[in-house]
């Protein structure tokens, strides 16, 4: 993870690297258009079979540290914690709306590609103002099933320090 967060350059040639930036923000059209609407359900459709996800602080990405504060490992994980979210009533209604940075596409090996996306989730209470809830990168790895891609390995790594207490909602 130390290197990702390094920014090293992309090994991607510039035309196949533009090809591929459209089709991982398709995708991350569809996976936000998800969760900014609340079908945290249709979550995992946005997975392979054997899928990591990870969210994790900056600092323990520097230091190569394992630890975060979520982690599924497995598209089994993955939907349980979509239906926890989904059936639970732990936190004060709100909406979600994640905005996007450019895509960096780091590489392609086979059906693989790896990237990088900046993001800000904001978060607005029923009854209060729009608040940053996170900002930082997905660390993304993409593996291609047919037609489309499915996320193989996505690292939430974060800047923000002091986390607000409800951050079970998937980023």
């Amino acid at each position: 993870m130390r290197e990702q967060l390094a920014y090293a350059s992309s090994v991607v040639l510039p035309l196949r690297a533009a090809e591929l930036r459209a089709e991982i923000d398709s995708f991350h059209v569809e996976y936000c258009a998800a969760l900014d609407a609340n079908d945290v359900e249709r979550w995992p459709e946005f997975f392979s079979k054997e899928a990591t996800y990870r969210i994790t602080s900056r600092q323990n990405a520097l230091l190569n540290m394992p630890v975060g504060l979520v982690y599924c490992e497995g598209l089994d994980m993955i939907t349980d914690r979509a239906l926890a979210v989904a059936h639970s009533q732990m936190f004060a209604p709100r909406h979600m709306l994640h905005v996007l940075g450019i895509t960096r596409v780091l590489r392609e090996t086979g059906d693989t590609v790896s990237s990088q996306t900046p993001f800000i989730l904001m978060q607005t209470l029923v009854e209060g103002p729009s608040t940053v809830h996170l900002a930082g990168i997905y660390h993304d790895r993409f593996v291609r099933e047919g037609a489309r891609l499915l996320i193989a390995s996505r690292e939430v790594v974060h800047d923000t320090e002091i986390l607000d207490t409800a951050l079970a909602y998937p980023v």
